[in-house]
Protein backbone atom coordinates (compact mmCIF):
# COMPACT_ATOMS: atom_id res chain seq x y z
CA UNK A 1 0.00 0.00 0.00
CA UNK A 2 1.37 3.47 -0.91
CA UNK A 3 2.50 5.61 2.04
CA UNK A 4 0.12 8.44 1.14
CA UNK A 5 -2.84 6.07 1.33
CA UNK A 6 -1.66 4.38 4.51
CA UNK A 7 -1.14 7.71 6.26
CA UNK A 8 -4.80 8.62 5.74
CA UNK A 9 -6.02 5.43 7.39
CA UNK A 10 -6.67 4.84 11.05
CA UNK A 11 -3.31 6.19 12.23
CA UNK A 12 -4.39 9.70 11.22
CA UNK A 13 -7.67 9.39 13.13
CA UNK A 14 -5.92 8.87 16.44
CA UNK A 15 -2.78 11.05 16.30
CA UNK A 16 -4.65 13.92 17.99
CA UNK A 17 -4.80 11.96 21.26
CA UNK A 18 -1.06 11.61 21.91
CA UNK A 19 -0.30 11.13 25.55
CA UNK A 20 0.87 14.49 27.11
CA UNK A 21 -2.13 16.72 26.30
CA UNK A 22 -4.88 14.87 28.18
CA UNK A 23 -2.60 13.91 31.07
CA UNK A 24 -1.64 17.46 31.99
CA UNK A 25 -5.10 18.86 31.21
CA UNK A 26 -6.70 16.37 33.61
CA UNK A 27 -4.22 17.11 36.38
CA UNK A 28 -4.83 20.84 36.02
CA UNK A 29 -8.62 20.56 36.04
CA UNK A 30 -9.02 18.17 38.97
CA UNK A 31 -6.63 20.23 41.10
CA UNK A 32 -9.53 22.66 41.64
CA UNK A 33 -11.22 21.80 44.96
CA UNK A 34 -14.76 21.76 43.57
CA UNK A 35 -13.74 19.52 40.72
CA UNK A 36 -11.72 17.26 42.99
CA UNK A 37 -14.75 16.51 45.16
CA UNK A 38 -16.38 14.36 42.48
CA UNK A 39 -13.06 12.72 41.70
CA UNK A 40 -12.59 11.59 45.30
CA UNK A 41 -16.19 10.58 46.06
CA UNK A 42 -16.25 7.80 43.47
CA UNK A 43 -12.65 6.71 43.86
CA UNK A 44 -11.57 3.27 45.04
CA UNK A 45 -8.30 1.48 45.68
CA UNK A 46 -7.29 -2.18 45.63
CA UNK A 47 -4.06 -3.93 46.58
CA UNK A 48 -3.44 -7.19 44.73
CA UNK A 49 -0.76 -9.54 46.02
CA UNK A 50 0.54 -12.34 43.81
CA UNK A 51 2.93 -15.05 44.95
CA UNK A 52 4.27 -16.85 41.88
CA UNK A 53 6.47 -19.94 41.39
CA UNK A 54 7.43 -20.95 37.84
CA UNK A 55 9.50 -24.01 36.92
CA UNK A 56 10.63 -24.97 33.41
CA UNK A 57 12.29 -28.40 33.52
CA UNK A 58 13.92 -28.84 30.09
CA UNK A 59 14.06 -32.33 28.62
CA UNK A 60 16.45 -31.79 25.72
CA UNK A 61 20.21 -31.36 25.43
CA UNK A 62 20.32 -27.56 25.72
CA UNK A 63 22.95 -25.80 27.81
CA UNK A 64 20.42 -24.66 30.40
CA UNK A 65 18.57 -27.49 32.08
CA UNK A 66 16.01 -25.42 34.00
CA UNK A 67 14.46 -21.98 34.44
CA UNK A 68 13.11 -21.87 37.97
CA UNK A 69 12.18 -18.80 40.04
CA UNK A 70 9.89 -17.68 42.86
CA UNK A 71 8.73 -14.10 43.38
CA UNK A 72 6.21 -11.91 45.21
CA UNK A 73 4.32 -9.15 43.43
CA UNK A 74 2.26 -6.20 44.67
CA UNK A 75 -0.09 -4.16 42.49
CA UNK A 76 -1.71 -1.05 44.00
CA UNK A 77 -4.53 0.25 41.81
CA UNK A 78 -6.11 3.61 42.73
CA UNK A 79 -8.95 4.65 40.40
CA UNK A 80 -10.49 8.07 40.77
CA UNK A 81 -14.03 9.11 39.97
CA UNK A 82 -14.74 11.90 37.50
CA UNK A 83 -15.05 15.62 38.06
CA UNK A 84 -18.52 17.14 37.90
CA UNK A 85 -19.96 18.53 34.68
CA UNK A 86 -20.88 17.20 31.22
CA UNK A 87 -17.23 16.36 30.62
CA UNK A 88 -15.57 14.61 33.55
CA UNK A 89 -11.87 14.27 34.26
CA UNK A 90 -10.00 11.85 36.48
CA UNK A 91 -6.59 10.42 37.25
CA UNK A 92 -5.74 6.77 37.96
CA UNK A 93 -2.55 5.63 39.64
CA UNK A 94 -0.96 2.19 39.68
CA UNK A 95 2.10 1.09 41.62
CA UNK A 96 3.95 -2.13 40.78
CA UNK A 97 6.51 -3.93 42.93
CA UNK A 98 8.15 -7.30 42.32
CA UNK A 99 10.43 -8.99 44.88
CA UNK A 100 12.74 -11.93 44.28
CA UNK A 101 12.22 -14.83 46.68
CA UNK A 102 14.38 -17.44 44.94
CA UNK A 103 16.52 -17.43 41.80
CA UNK A 104 20.04 -18.16 40.55
CA UNK A 105 21.95 -17.34 37.33
CA UNK A 106 21.85 -21.00 36.30
CA UNK A 107 18.05 -21.04 36.33
CA UNK A 108 16.89 -17.43 35.79
CA UNK A 109 14.88 -16.34 32.77
CA UNK A 110 11.28 -17.22 33.64
CA UNK A 111 10.23 -13.59 32.98
CA UNK A 112 9.04 -13.22 36.55
CA UNK A 113 12.02 -10.92 37.22
CA UNK A 114 14.36 -8.70 35.17
CA UNK A 115 17.65 -10.44 34.42
CA UNK A 116 21.09 -8.89 33.90
CA UNK A 117 22.42 -9.63 30.42
CA UNK A 118 26.00 -9.69 31.70
CA UNK A 119 25.79 -12.36 34.40
CA UNK A 120 22.24 -13.77 34.26
CA UNK A 121 21.51 -12.56 37.78
CA UNK A 122 17.84 -11.71 38.50
CA UNK A 123 17.10 -8.37 40.16
CA UNK A 124 16.33 -8.44 43.89
CA UNK A 125 13.32 -6.21 43.23
CA UNK A 126 11.84 -3.96 40.57
CA UNK A 127 9.10 -1.34 40.68
CA UNK A 128 7.42 1.49 38.85
CA UNK A 129 4.66 4.07 39.24
CA UNK A 130 2.15 4.53 36.40
CA UNK A 131 -0.28 7.42 35.87
CA UNK A 132 -3.32 7.41 33.61
CA UNK A 133 -5.38 10.53 32.93
CA UNK A 134 -8.96 9.98 31.78
CA UNK A 135 -11.82 11.99 30.37
CA UNK A 136 -15.47 10.92 30.08
CA UNK A 137 -18.26 12.34 27.98
CA UNK A 138 -21.54 10.42 28.15
CA UNK A 139 -20.45 6.81 27.53
CA UNK A 140 -17.15 7.61 25.84
CA UNK A 141 -13.85 7.45 27.76
CA UNK A 142 -10.42 8.67 26.67
CA UNK A 143 -7.40 7.44 28.63
CA UNK A 144 -3.87 8.77 28.25
CA UNK A 145 -0.60 7.74 29.86
CA UNK A 146 -0.08 4.18 31.08
CA UNK A 147 -2.84 2.10 29.47
CA UNK A 148 -3.82 -1.55 29.11
CA UNK A 149 -5.15 -3.16 25.93
CA UNK A 150 -7.16 -6.37 25.93
CA UNK A 151 -8.01 -6.64 22.25
CA UNK A 152 -7.60 -9.52 19.76
CA UNK A 153 -4.41 -8.26 18.11
CA UNK A 154 -2.67 -7.21 21.37
CA UNK A 155 -3.73 -8.79 24.62
CA UNK A 156 -1.72 -7.35 27.55
CA UNK A 157 -0.07 -10.44 28.97
CA UNK A 158 -1.39 -11.42 32.42
CA UNK A 159 0.74 -14.56 32.65
CA UNK A 160 3.63 -13.39 34.84
CA UNK A 161 4.16 -11.63 38.16
CA UNK A 162 3.24 -8.08 37.08
CA UNK A 163 1.02 -7.00 34.18
CA UNK A 164 2.35 -5.70 30.89
CA UNK A 165 1.17 -2.21 29.91
CA UNK A 166 1.53 0.39 27.15
CA UNK A 167 2.13 4.14 26.91
CA UNK A 168 -0.30 6.02 24.73
CA UNK A 169 -3.90 7.14 24.36
CA UNK A 170 -7.05 5.08 23.88
CA UNK A 171 -10.68 5.91 23.20
CA UNK A 172 -13.57 3.57 24.00
CA UNK A 173 -17.18 4.49 23.26
CA UNK A 174 -20.38 2.57 24.07
CA UNK A 175 -22.94 5.28 23.35
CA UNK A 176 -24.79 2.98 20.94
CA UNK A 177 -26.48 0.04 22.66
CA UNK A 178 -24.71 -3.20 21.89
CA UNK A 179 -21.80 -1.47 20.12
CA UNK A 180 -18.37 -0.70 21.59
CA UNK A 181 -15.94 1.33 19.46
CA UNK A 182 -12.22 1.27 20.28
CA UNK A 183 -9.33 3.24 18.83
CA UNK A 184 -5.87 4.10 20.07
CA UNK A 185 -2.37 5.38 19.43
CA UNK A 186 0.42 3.61 21.35
CA UNK A 187 4.10 4.54 21.15
CA UNK A 188 5.80 2.42 23.84
CA UNK A 189 5.43 -0.88 25.68
CA UNK A 190 6.39 -1.81 29.24
CA UNK A 191 6.95 -5.55 29.29
CA UNK A 192 5.96 -7.83 32.14
CA UNK A 193 9.53 -8.17 33.50
CA UNK A 194 10.61 -4.56 32.94
CA UNK A 195 10.48 -1.19 34.70
CA UNK A 196 10.80 1.05 31.64
CA UNK A 197 9.02 1.81 28.39
CA UNK A 198 10.60 0.72 25.12
CA UNK A 199 9.79 0.74 21.42
CA UNK A 200 7.55 -2.05 20.23
CA UNK A 201 8.76 -4.91 18.06
CA UNK A 202 7.44 -8.07 16.49
CA UNK A 203 7.57 -11.36 18.40
CA UNK A 204 10.01 -13.63 16.60
CA UNK A 205 10.35 -17.06 18.21
CA UNK A 206 12.07 -19.54 15.86
CA UNK A 207 13.46 -16.51 13.97
CA UNK A 208 10.18 -16.03 12.06
CA UNK A 209 10.87 -12.31 11.53
CA UNK A 210 13.54 -9.70 12.15
CA UNK A 211 13.05 -9.52 15.90
CA UNK A 212 15.37 -6.54 16.45
CA UNK A 213 13.31 -4.20 14.25
CA UNK A 214 11.17 -1.72 16.18
CA UNK A 215 8.25 0.56 15.41
CA UNK A 216 7.50 4.15 16.32
CA UNK A 217 3.86 3.43 17.15
CA UNK A 218 0.81 1.19 17.00
CA UNK A 219 -2.46 2.61 15.69
CA UNK A 220 -5.72 0.69 15.73
CA UNK A 221 -9.48 1.02 15.35
CA UNK A 222 -12.35 -1.43 15.56
CA UNK A 223 -15.60 -2.46 17.16
CA UNK A 224 -17.38 -5.13 19.17
CA UNK A 225 -21.06 -5.51 18.28
CA UNK A 226 -23.68 -7.67 19.96
CA UNK A 227 -25.85 -8.48 16.96
CA UNK A 228 -28.34 -10.54 18.98
CA UNK A 229 -28.29 -11.84 22.56
CA UNK A 230 -26.75 -15.01 21.13
CA UNK A 231 -24.30 -13.56 18.57
CA UNK A 232 -21.43 -11.11 19.01
CA UNK A 233 -18.89 -10.03 16.37
CA UNK A 234 -15.51 -8.23 16.48
CA UNK A 235 -13.79 -6.33 13.68
CA UNK A 236 -10.39 -4.59 14.08
CA UNK A 237 -7.60 -3.12 12.02
CA UNK A 238 -4.16 -2.52 13.55
CA UNK A 239 -0.90 -1.14 12.15
CA UNK A 240 2.48 -1.51 13.81
CA UNK A 241 4.17 1.19 11.81
CA UNK A 242 6.78 -0.06 9.31
CA UNK A 243 6.44 -3.64 10.58
CA UNK A 244 3.03 -5.15 9.82
CA UNK A 245 -0.71 -4.63 9.47
CA UNK A 246 -3.34 -7.00 10.81
CA UNK A 247 -7.10 -7.30 10.33
CA UNK A 248 -9.20 -9.27 12.79
CA UNK A 249 -12.68 -10.70 12.28
CA UNK A 250 -14.23 -12.85 15.01
CA UNK A 251 -17.66 -14.10 16.03
CA UNK A 252 -18.99 -15.75 19.18
CA UNK A 253 -22.32 -17.60 19.10
CA UNK A 254 -23.96 -19.17 22.14
CA UNK A 255 -27.27 -20.99 22.10
CA UNK A 256 -29.19 -23.40 24.29
CA UNK A 257 -29.22 -26.86 22.75
CA UNK A 258 -31.06 -29.63 24.52
CA UNK A 259 -30.20 -29.65 28.23
CA UNK A 260 -26.97 -27.71 27.72
CA UNK A 261 -25.41 -24.78 25.84
CA UNK A 262 -23.54 -24.86 22.52
CA UNK A 263 -20.84 -22.25 21.85
CA UNK A 264 -19.12 -21.52 18.53
CA UNK A 265 -16.00 -19.33 18.73
CA UNK A 266 -14.66 -18.27 15.30
CA UNK A 267 -11.52 -16.12 14.90
CA UNK A 268 -9.47 -14.94 11.93
CA UNK A 269 -6.35 -12.79 11.47
CA UNK A 270 -5.05 -11.47 8.14
CA UNK A 271 -1.51 -10.08 8.29
CA UNK A 272 0.92 -8.41 5.89
CA UNK A 273 3.94 -6.12 6.14
CA UNK A 274 3.49 -2.37 6.63
CA UNK A 275 5.44 0.55 5.18
CA UNK A 276 9.15 -0.25 4.96
CA UNK A 277 8.58 -3.79 6.23
CA UNK A 278 11.52 -3.63 8.64
CA UNK A 279 10.62 -7.01 10.18
CA UNK A 280 10.86 -8.71 6.80
CA UNK A 281 8.10 -10.39 4.83
CA UNK A 282 4.77 -10.82 6.65
CA UNK A 283 2.24 -12.99 4.83
CA UNK A 284 -0.21 -14.94 6.98
CA UNK A 285 -3.84 -15.94 7.28
CA UNK A 286 -4.82 -17.54 10.56
CA UNK A 287 -8.32 -19.07 10.80
CA UNK A 288 -9.68 -20.97 13.79
CA UNK A 289 -12.87 -22.44 15.17
CA UNK A 290 -13.64 -23.80 18.63
CA UNK A 291 -16.96 -25.57 19.30
CA UNK A 292 -17.86 -26.41 22.87
CA UNK A 293 -20.84 -27.82 24.74
CA UNK A 294 -21.61 -27.10 28.40
CA UNK A 295 -23.81 -29.41 30.44
CA UNK A 296 -24.02 -28.90 34.18
CA UNK A 297 -20.47 -28.55 35.47
CA UNK A 298 -18.99 -30.12 32.32
CA UNK A 299 -17.71 -28.29 29.26
CA UNK A 300 -16.12 -30.08 26.31
CA UNK A 301 -14.52 -28.19 23.43
CA UNK A 302 -12.96 -29.24 20.12
CA UNK A 303 -11.03 -26.75 18.00
CA UNK A 304 -8.98 -26.38 14.82
CA UNK A 305 -6.64 -23.60 13.68
CA UNK A 306 -5.19 -23.31 10.16
CA UNK A 307 -2.32 -21.00 9.19
CA UNK A 308 -1.54 -20.26 5.55
CA UNK A 309 0.84 -17.91 3.78
CA UNK A 310 4.62 -17.74 3.73
CA UNK A 311 5.23 -16.66 7.35
CA UNK A 312 4.05 -17.30 10.87
CA UNK A 313 1.35 -15.22 12.53
CA UNK A 314 2.78 -11.89 13.80
CA UNK A 315 2.04 -10.27 17.12
CA UNK A 316 3.65 -7.59 19.29
CA UNK A 317 6.56 -8.86 21.37
CA UNK A 318 5.60 -9.04 25.05
CA UNK A 319 1.88 -9.45 24.34
CA UNK A 320 -0.32 -12.39 23.45
CA UNK A 321 -2.47 -12.87 20.37
CA UNK A 322 -6.07 -13.86 21.05
CA UNK A 323 -5.98 -16.78 18.65
CA UNK A 324 -7.19 -20.27 19.41
CA UNK A 325 -3.91 -21.10 21.15
CA UNK A 326 -4.07 -18.27 23.71
CA UNK A 327 -3.06 -19.21 27.25
CA UNK A 328 -0.99 -22.19 26.19
CA UNK A 329 2.05 -22.37 28.44
CA UNK A 330 5.03 -23.63 26.44
CA UNK A 331 4.47 -22.61 22.80
CA UNK A 332 2.31 -20.17 20.84
CA UNK A 333 1.42 -22.62 18.01
CA UNK A 334 1.68 -19.76 15.48
CA UNK A 335 4.39 -21.05 13.14
CA UNK A 336 4.14 -20.82 9.37
CA UNK A 337 1.60 -23.21 7.79
CA UNK A 338 0.84 -24.79 11.14
CA UNK A 339 -2.35 -26.82 11.49
CA UNK A 340 -3.47 -27.14 15.09
CA UNK A 341 -6.04 -29.33 16.80
CA UNK A 342 -7.09 -28.95 20.39
CA UNK A 343 -9.44 -30.58 22.87
CA UNK A 344 -10.48 -28.91 26.13
CA UNK A 345 -12.37 -30.35 29.07
CA UNK A 346 -13.42 -27.96 31.85
CA UNK A 347 -15.23 -28.87 35.03
CA UNK A 348 -16.83 -26.50 37.54
CA UNK A 349 -17.08 -28.31 40.86
CA UNK A 350 -19.93 -26.03 41.90
CA UNK A 351 -22.12 -28.71 40.32
CA UNK A 352 -21.20 -31.05 43.18
CA UNK A 353 -21.27 -28.39 45.90
CA UNK A 354 -17.60 -27.29 45.83
CA UNK A 355 -18.09 -23.63 45.00
CA UNK A 356 -14.96 -21.88 43.74
CA UNK A 357 -13.13 -25.00 42.53
CA UNK A 358 -12.51 -25.39 38.78
CA UNK A 359 -10.36 -27.73 36.71
CA UNK A 360 -9.16 -27.99 33.11
CA UNK A 361 -7.53 -30.59 30.86
CA UNK A 362 -6.27 -29.43 27.47
CA UNK A 363 -4.43 -31.13 24.63
CA UNK A 364 -3.01 -29.12 21.71
CA UNK A 365 -1.23 -30.61 18.69
CA UNK A 366 0.29 -28.78 15.72
CA UNK A 367 1.75 -30.27 12.53
CA UNK A 368 2.76 -29.32 8.96
CA UNK A 369 5.02 -26.70 10.58
CA UNK A 370 7.48 -24.82 8.40
CA UNK A 371 10.58 -23.36 10.07
CA UNK A 372 12.17 -21.39 7.24
CA UNK A 373 15.09 -20.08 9.32
CA UNK A 374 16.11 -23.66 10.06
CA UNK A 375 15.34 -25.04 6.60
CA UNK A 376 12.87 -27.47 8.17
CA UNK A 377 9.28 -28.31 7.33
CA UNK A 378 6.70 -30.93 8.19
CA UNK A 379 7.53 -30.56 11.89
CA UNK A 380 5.22 -31.24 14.84
CA UNK A 381 4.62 -30.03 18.39
CA UNK A 382 2.19 -31.00 21.15
CA UNK A 383 1.26 -29.81 24.63
CA UNK A 384 -0.74 -31.43 27.41
CA UNK A 385 -1.98 -28.93 29.95
CA UNK A 386 -3.60 -29.48 33.35
CA UNK A 387 -5.02 -26.77 35.58
CA UNK A 388 -6.76 -26.59 38.96
CA UNK A 389 -7.92 -23.37 40.60
CA UNK A 390 -9.77 -22.56 43.79
CA UNK A 391 -11.07 -19.30 45.26
CA UNK A 392 -11.89 -19.35 48.98
CA UNK A 393 -15.51 -18.29 49.40
CA UNK A 394 -15.75 -17.25 53.07
CA UNK A 395 -13.81 -16.66 56.27
CA UNK A 396 -10.77 -14.46 56.92
CA UNK A 397 -9.13 -15.60 53.64
CA UNK A 398 -12.19 -14.98 51.49
CA UNK A 399 -11.28 -14.30 47.83
CA UNK A 400 -7.81 -15.81 48.16
CA UNK A 401 -7.17 -17.60 44.87
CA UNK A 402 -4.94 -20.64 44.42
CA UNK A 403 -3.95 -21.74 40.91
CA UNK A 404 -1.82 -24.72 39.87
CA UNK A 405 -0.91 -25.32 36.21
CA UNK A 406 1.14 -28.08 34.61
CA UNK A 407 2.31 -28.44 31.01
CA UNK A 408 4.09 -31.27 29.20
CA UNK A 409 5.45 -30.04 25.87
CA UNK A 410 7.33 -31.91 23.14
CA UNK A 411 8.37 -31.17 19.53
CA UNK A 412 10.67 -32.45 16.78
CA UNK A 413 12.20 -29.04 16.00
CA UNK A 414 15.91 -28.64 15.15
CA UNK A 415 18.30 -27.61 17.91
CA UNK A 416 18.34 -23.89 18.64
CA UNK A 417 14.64 -23.18 18.24
CA UNK A 418 12.76 -21.09 20.79
CA UNK A 419 10.42 -23.78 22.11
CA UNK A 420 12.22 -26.61 23.90
CA UNK A 421 10.93 -29.94 25.22
CA UNK A 422 9.94 -29.25 28.79
CA UNK A 423 7.75 -30.02 31.76
CA UNK A 424 6.47 -26.73 33.12
CA UNK A 425 4.86 -26.09 36.51
CA UNK A 426 3.28 -22.91 37.84
CA UNK A 427 1.82 -22.14 41.27
CA UNK A 428 0.10 -18.88 42.14
CA UNK A 429 -1.50 -17.43 45.26
CA UNK A 430 -3.53 -14.31 44.44
CA UNK A 431 -5.29 -12.07 46.93
CA UNK A 432 -7.00 -8.73 46.27
CA UNK A 433 -7.64 -6.48 49.25
CA UNK A 434 -10.06 -3.55 48.84
CA UNK A 435 -8.61 -0.52 50.63
CA UNK A 436 -11.60 1.81 50.14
Amino acid sequence: MHDCVRDTRIASTVRWVKRPTLLWLSIALISNQAQAQGVLQDSHATLTMRNYYLDRDYKDDGAKQAAREWAQGFILNVESGYSEGPVGFGLDTRGFLGIKLDSAPSRSGTELLPVSKSDGEAADDYSRLALTAKMRWRKSVVKSGDVSIFLPFAFASPSRLLPQTFRGTTLSSSDVDGLVLNTGYIDRINKRDSTSYERMGIASPNRRFNGVATSSHLAYAGADYQVTPALGVRLYHAELDDLYQQDTLAALYEQRLGPGTLTADLRSFFSREDGRGLAGEVDNRNLSALFSYRLGGHRLGIGYMHASGDTGTPYIGGTELMGMSELTMSSDFLNARERTWQAIYDYDFTAVGLVGLKGRLRYVRGDHIELAAFDADGRKEREMQMELGYVIQSGPLKNLGLLARKSIYRNDFPAGTAFRDENQTRFQLIYSLPIW
